[in-house]
């Protein structure tokens, strides 16, 4: 009898969450037409049911709409049970609608206001996401890139174990190589511009510009990879020759005893290197120099 008892009581437990979700599906499926009805559901004052539309819009992938509705319940339910939750939805809808970087502040509002929110993990991480989908091509300005560097070691300072971890530490060393390109780009073009003097920034020079930007980015970035620290190293090289070449008298010598210096910084660093030839090149050439200076 008492088996039967706890058969018949199952049964009935599992009856109602069918009905339940059959139930639910019934007024999600009318919250989805409702969505059709867009400006009258903007209008009411019914904020429980607007909330419930919102949410039906995220489900939808009607972005757009979700967010709109979201960030009008936001003042409205502010000390409510609802208000984290469409804080969060809010954010992931400017998200998933494209919007990096208000989809960042507002991830960054969440984890800000509900430190221990339910959805705290996700909201570091996506501040952080955002902005690396968002970040630009590397000739272009890198703020973006810095800001996500620190929103992703920021989470994974607060959740060293997260399951979230080796994607997001591919994604900092993704930012970091962009960081490096922009400082190679930046390098280059002072190498390119030669003795053009109309936009000198240090000792009036461009290949000075272009050492001093070359040499920085090895030391801010070593974790930079082999093939494009060697562009660097060769770029230095190539810039200290040329530096030498058209100096003033009295610092020529030097300047050529500092590219020869480079030159052998440069094959011990790089013996294998598909620029050899060239940094052969120039180390005769200024060894000739100095040599016969004597």
């Amino acid at each position: 009898m008492q088996k039967s008892i706890k058969t018949s009581t199952f049964a009935t437990q599992f009856l109602y969450r069918v009905m339940r979700n059959i139930l639910v599906l019934f007024l999600v499926a009318c919250l989805f037409a409702s969505c059709g009805e867009y400006n009258n559901i903007q209008k009411t004052a019914d904020y429980e049911y607007k909330y419930e539309v919102a949410k039906a819009c995220f489900v939808k992938g009607e972005y757009t709409k979700a967010a709109t509705l979201f960030g009008e319940l936001l003042a409205v339910m502010k000390g409510t049970i609802r208000a984290e939750e469409s804080l969060y939805l809010l954010a992931m809808s400017e998200y998933l609608g494209g919007d990096w970087e208000i989809s960042s502040s507002y991830f960054k509002k969440y984890y800000q206001s509900y430190p221990k929110g339910r959805y705290v993990e996700h909201a570091r991480y996506y501040a952080g996401k955002a902005l690396f989908d968002g970040t630009t091509d590397p000739r272009l300005d890198q703020a973006n890139t810095l800001y996500a560097i620190e929103e992703f070691q920021n989470f994974l300072d607060y959740y060293p174990y997260t399951s979230l971890k080796n994607q997001t530490q591919e994604m900092i060393f993704a930012l970091q190589d962009k960081l490096v390109e922009k400082e190679y780009g930046t390098a280059k073009l002072y190498y390119d511009l030669g003795t053009y003097v109309g936009n000198c920034s240090y000792g009036d020079s461009n290949y000075e510009a272009c050492i001093v930007t070359a040499e920085n980015a090895l030391r801010d970035f070593p974790y930079a990879n082999a093939a494009r620290r060697e562009s660097f190293a060769i770029l230095i090289l190539r810039a200290k020759y040329r530096l030498a070449q058209q100096s003033v008298e009295e610092k020529r010598l030097e300047r050529y005893r500092d590219a020869i210096d480079e030159y052998y910084g440069f094959v011990n660093e790089h013996p294998e290197s598909k620029y050899m030839e060239e940094a052969r090149r120039i180390f005769a050439s200024a060894d000739k120099i100095v040599k016969n200076s004597k």
